[in-house]
């Protein structure tokens, strides 16, 4: 496999001020998830980068399902 088709193959890599961004939070916000190891990373010598595809999985897990309430209620 060539060094091309390696990179048409991985995932984009997002900094955090991008992934910040797309959050709608502060960059601060996103280093303290790296940090409690709360969102998949990768580690490019000193710089951090997250994909796409965690970024997903980070806002799905995150996901709240609304609770559905029984109209058989006693009055």
């Amino acid at each position: 496999m060539t060094v091309q088709q390696d990179q048409a193959m991985a995932p984009p890599l997002l900094d955090v001020q991008e992934v910040a961004r797309r959050l709608g939070t502060e960059p601060r916000f996103v280093r303290r998830l790296i940090a409690e190891r709360r969102i998949e990373y990768h580690k490019l010598g000193r710089h951090v980068r997250i994909s796409e595809p965690a970024l997903v999985a980070f806002i799905k897990a995150g996901r709240v399902e609304p609770v559905r309430r029984s109209r058989e209620r006693a009055a």
